[in-house]
């Protein structure tokens, strides 16, 4: 796997390097006009707390059922993660979730049933709802994935300034998928994500603001 930076305008017009992941091939710079606006924290927090909130993307996907998912219904007025990635991936993604996994089985009974964590795929061709729900179940079987249509996908992340490109056949016959690494989190109060975690959160980390994100506080 290979990592690129793309320049993140702050309110201060400091500069915040937001980690693209892309496995199996190149990858290229995104567009720093797409990237999330952010405040730069002298205590190095794990969140990176945004200075202008992002609405949930509006996007209707399919589960690990074969259900249709509104995402914006579905999770309205619950504290939400949302993280875009792949199955096949063979760092980032598996990490990411399952430190994720591992952060909410410390949490109390009820907090864990308040949270929401879901997975969209960067690679939908491959990630069947069936695969996606073998894959996911594994970490945490109340994880949601989602997939479908790729065009819909790419334009949900590239609402919050996460960079998405079409998965990309090599001539040896692997795949790269190109995708942020950031995990987003949404507040139960308004809906909006007021915070984002980057590629290397540990699972220490996530448990120490679930409580927080749970309860509507800025981490």
């Amino acid at each position: 796997m290979r990592t690129t930076t793309r320049a993140v305008a702050a309110a201060a017009a400091v500069a915040l390097a937001l980690t693209l992941a892309a496995c199996g091939g190149s990858d290229g710079p995104a567009d720093a006009a797409d990237a999330p606006l952010v405040s730069t924290d002298a205590t190095q927090k794990a969140a990176t707390v945004l200075d202008t909130p992002f609405d949930k993307p509006d996007m209707i996907l399919t589960d690990t059922h074969g259900t249709k998912y509104d995402l914006v219904k579905e999770t309205a007025g619950r504290p939400t993660l949302l993280f875009f990635g792949y199955t096949h991936c063979p760092d980032v993604c598996p990490t990411t979730m399952s430190d994720i996994a591992i952060a909410k089985s410390k949490l109390p009974k009820a907090e864990q049933a308040a949270l929401t964590v879901v997975f969209v795929s960067t690679d939908p061709e491959r990630d069947t709802p069936s695969r996606l729900g073998a894959w996911l179940g594994a970490m945490d079987p109340s994880f949601v994935g989602l997939t479908g249509d790729f065009a819909t996908i790419q334009a949900g992340a590239r609402s919050l300034g996460i960079a998405v490109e079409k998965p990309v056949k090599e001539k040896d016959g692997s795949i790269t998928v190109t995708h942020g690494a950031e995990v987003m989190a949404y507040s139960p109060k308004d809906d909006k994500a007021h915070a984002l975690y980057m590629s290397g959160t540990t699972s220490q980390q996530f448990a120490a603001d679930l409580p927080k994100i749970i309860q509507g506080r800025t981490p």
